[in-house]
């Protein structure tokens, strides 16, 4: 069983940066691939960012690509997400999850560990 737990959620203003860091437990991290997942209210969950086993490959939602930068350290058990020139539309509650394929990160069926989720609201 993998268990992740994320921070760093909080209020900020449009334009502002935030950093959300996951923490994994339970297994070897360096054994899943770890993705950022946001429901917006009244919203499904949608994919955010992946990253892969040694963090030499990525992947991002068009929504957020070159404004957010996902980052992880093995020996730590810590995924991060530096958010940068945040929107209103990035509020929302922020969930790391983890999986143990590549293929298709974004699809969300194919992550089986979740975490409780962070809010995250950007005021305009």
């Amino acid at each position: 069983q993998v268990q992740l737990v994320e921070a760093g959620g909080g209020l900020v203003q449009a334009g502002d940066s935030l950093r959300l860091s996951c923490s994994v437990s339970g297994r070897k991290m360096s054994n899943y691939v770890i993705g950022w997942i946001r429901q917006a209210p009244e919203k499904e969950r949608e994919f955010v960012a992946a990253i892969n086993w040694s963090g030499l490959s990525t992947s991002y939602a068009d929504s957020v690509k070159g404004r957010f930068i996902v980052s992880r350290d093995n020996a730590r058990n810590t995924v991060t997400l530096q958010m940068n020139s945040l929107k209103s539309e990035d509020t929302g509650v922020y969930y790391c999850a983890a999986r143990t394929t590549w293929t298709d990160s974004s699809i969300l069926d194919f992550y089986d560990y979740w975490g409780q989720g962070t809010q995250v609201t950007v005021s305009s």
